[in-house]
């Protein structure tokens, strides 16, 4: 059995190595033909990542929000920046591994946010003609996020291992994004 590789699988899944790893430098050289090349460093990480995320879309603020902490040796960063489109682009990793079912980084995530902007805006008289307060999928129409977590012990959940189960890390997630 002969083992293709795929270049532009591979260069995608490198581009996105580098960004969850600030400043490090990946190269990919495709020697079978005419020996394809690139360079991936971003030395502004995932900020770097949010706005390649949304190169072909419209900004709604020009900064991309980012918040770092570290809790229990368990490093988190988030990077969200708004657009005015309709659509969800929250993509989440756990030690560099996408993790497309989301899990407890997500759960807190997505809880945290929808609660900080339900604050602000309930403490600034945002919501005074609304009947509710904002549900989650109102907060997040638009937005572009990229969450990582790197931890010492992580357990993956499902069959294929892409959902994080590491239960404190919710916690984690929420007072860092609460704060």
């Amino acid at each position: 059995a002969e083992i293709n590789f795929s270049y532009d699988i591979l260069a995608q899944r490198l581009r996105e190595l580098s960004f969850l790893n600030a400043g490090i430098r990946i190269t990919i050289k495709d020697e079978r033909s005419d020996d394809k090349f690139h360079e991936f460093q971003y030395k502004g990480g995932i900020v770097s990542f949010v706005e390649h995320l949304n190169k072909s879309k419209a900004p709604i603020h020009p900064k991309v929000v980012y918040i770092n902490g570290e809790k229990e040796s368990i490093q988190m960063e988030m990077a969200l920046q708004w657009n005015d489109s309709y659509n969800e682009n929250v993509f989440s990793y756990a030690n560099n591994i996408s993790t497309t079912e989301g899990g407890t980084h997500m759960v807190g995530f997505k809880s945290a946010l929808t609660r900080t902007i339900n604050n602000y805006a309930s403490t600034r008289g945002l919501l005074k003609d609304m009947k509710e307060s904002l549900q989650g999928d109102d907060v997040r129409e638009g937005l572009t996020a990229v969450i990582s977590v790197k931890l010492p012990n992580p357990q993956f959940e499902g069959q294929t291992k892409t959902k994080l189960g590491n239960s404190e890390v919710e916690g984690y997630v929420k007072s860092i994004v609460n704060d």
